[in-house]
């Protein structure tokens, strides 16, 4: 994990999880970039449709509540880091035990 959020260019990771990511990027930092070539080339490396319509929605709703909190000027609760924990830890799964 340390490693792709150094790099994830260069990580050790699933060529289709760089293939991802590097579309997920395109979606956040250039969306005027984002058009079918992009998304042809993430599934040309065996990524499946529903995986890249389910990045997208995540991206997207953790783009626009970022833009609302930076335009809103939200406050962040001290103790919401340790949902980041949480999250690199288990990622998006519920817990085994729930």
């Amino acid at each position: 994990m340390q490693a792709v959020l150094k790099d994830w260019r260069t990580a050790p990771v699933d060529p289709k999880l760089r293939a991802m990511l590097g579309l997920l990027e395109t979606m956040t930092l250039r969306p005027e970039a984002l058009d079918q070539a992009a998304v042809q080339q993430v599934r040309q490396a065996g990524v499946s449709a529903a995986a890249i319509r389910d990045a997208g929605y995540v991206c997207a709703l953790f783009c626009t509540i970022t833009r609302l909190a930076d335009a809103l000027d939200w406050d962040v609760p001290e103790d919401f880091s340790a949902s980041r924990v949480s999250l690199v830890k288990f990622g998006y799964k519920m817990p085994p035990f729930l």
